[in-house]
C-alpha cells in the first residue's frame, strides 16, 4: 500500500512562453488550491438563500436565547448545516434557526447538546469571583501578619 503512495503521479498541464521555477511554483499553488476547494463542503453556518436554494425544504426553531452564537461550534460538530436570522419586531429579539428538514434529528440532538452545555456554564462560579474572593482572604491575614510584627518590636527595648 506504501508503494501505491510513493507511486502516484499528477500530470499538471499549463501554457507558458518560458518555463521557470516561478511560473511551475504558481502553476502548483492554482493546483492545490483547486483540489482544496473541490473537497471542502461546506458545513455550519450558511445564508437562508443559500439554504432554501440546496432544494431539500427547509424547517426553522425559534430560539430567545442571546447566547445564540455558541451553538454554532456544536452546530459545526454535528456536520449541520443552518442560517440564524433575528426577528427584530419582538421585544427581546428572537432567533429563528433554519436547517434542512433532512436533519430534523441532528439538529435536535445538537440543541439537546447545547442547552447541557449552557446549564452547566450558568452553573459555575467564575474564575475573575473567585479570585476576588482570594485576594481579599490575603490582603487580610497579610495586614494581621504586619500588626503582630509590629508589636514585637515595641515590646522589645535594649
Amino acid at each position: 500500500m506504501q508503494e501505491e503512495t510513493t507511486q502516484k503521479t499528477i500530470a499538471l498541464v499549463f501554457k507558458s512562453s518560458r518555463l521557470t521555477a516561478d511560473v511551475l511554483k504558481k502553476a502548483m499553488k492554482l493546483y492545490l488550491e483547486h483540489r482544496r476547494a473541490g473537497k471542502q463542503a461546506t458545513h455550519g453556518k450558511i445564508s437562508v438563500k443559500e439554504l432554501v436554494g440546496q432544494g431539500m425544504g427547509a424547517s426553522s426553531i425559534e430560539v430567545t436565547d442571546n447566547n445564540i452564537k455558541s451553538f454554532e461550534r456544536v452546530a459545526k460538530k454535528y456536520n449541520v448545516d443552518f442560517a440564524v436570522k433575528k426577528d427584530k419586531t419582538v421585544e427581546p429579539p428572537k432567533y429563528m434557526v433554519f436547517f434542512k428538514g433532512k436533519d430534523a434529528d441532528v439538529i435536535t440532538q445538537a440543541f439537546k447538546e447545547f442547552v447541557k452545555v449552557n446549564e452547566k456554564k450558568r452553573g459555575r462560579v467564575s474564575v475573575k469571583e473567585k479570585l476576588a474572593e482570594f485576594r481579599e482572604l490575603l490582603g487580610k491575614d497579610k495586614n494581621r501578619d504586619r500588626a503582630r510584627e509590629h508589636q514585637k518590636d515595641r515590646g522589645q527595648s535594649l
